[in-house]
């Protein structure tokens, strides 16, 4: 069956940017504190996740998970915030990730619409600090959604405000639970990074330089075609 393309719904962290780094040096400071040994192997398990069950995970490694009742859980989440935003104050449009702007352009070029399906509370401060919120159609964080990634409701969400079929949508992620996602939501998915951990993705680039959208356009076309 023949499916028309309308939107490209991309990630924030690690797709046009890369706070991975701001978010394991805000956790890192916080686990610090706790007593927690938090290594960069294990902020791997955190990217495409919330930042309470980011909070669960880093007190189960610690064993920590019974110390605290869910006051005091919402606490230290902010107090990783806290962190993560005096972090992000160093972003600019310099940290926008090789081959996206010239990527948003081609998408626009071809008349698409251009959404946002971002796990950070923080995606419009992110998005403003690399003077992108204007590209984007619509931005959809985690602050207005009730179940975070891999559930799809953020992509879905994200594709009823651009007033689009989910079908027709190609989405964007470089993390597991983010792909899962997309797949969740019945959209194509493009996956940025390892072609085995990111196995599920219907497209996987190892890098955001080689996104090119005629391509990427070409292999949804295919997909439907098969179908």
């Amino acid at each position: 069956m023949a499916q028309d393309l309308q939107a490209v719904i991309f990630d924030l962290d690690g797709v046009i940017t890369d706070t991975a780094e701001y978010h394991f040096r805000a956790w890192k400071a916080l686990s610090d504190e706790l007593g927690i040994a938090f290594t960069r192997e294990f902020n791997e398990q955190l990217k495409g996740i919330s930042r309470m069950e980011s909070l669960e995970k880093i007190l189960a490694l610690g064993g920590q998970q019974e110390q605290y009742n869910n006051k005091e859980k919402a606490l230290l989440a902010k107090r990783k915030n806290d962190y993560y935003c005096r972090l992000i104050e160093e972003i600019t449009p310099n940290n926008i990730l090789p081959g996206i702007t010239e990527f948003i352009a081609g998408i626009k070029g071809h008349g698409k619409r251009i959404g946002l399906a971002s796990a950070s509370k923080n995606a419009f401060t992110v998005m403003n600090r690399l003077e992108l919120t204007t590209q984007f159609d619509t931005i959809v964080d985690a602050a207005t959604i009730r179940k975070g990634k891999p559930d799809p409701e953020i992509f879905l969400r994200a594709a009823g405000q651009l007033g689009v079929e989910p079908a027709a949508c190609i989405g964007i992620e470089d993390a597991e639970a983010g792909i899962a996602s997309i797949k969740a939501a019945g959209m194509f998915a493009v996956g940025i990074g390892n072609a085995d951990r990111l196995a599920q993705a219907d497209l996987v680039y190892r890098t955001t330089a080689e996104l090119r959208y005629c391509e990427i356009e070409s292999a949804f076309f295919q997909k439907y075609k098969r179908q």
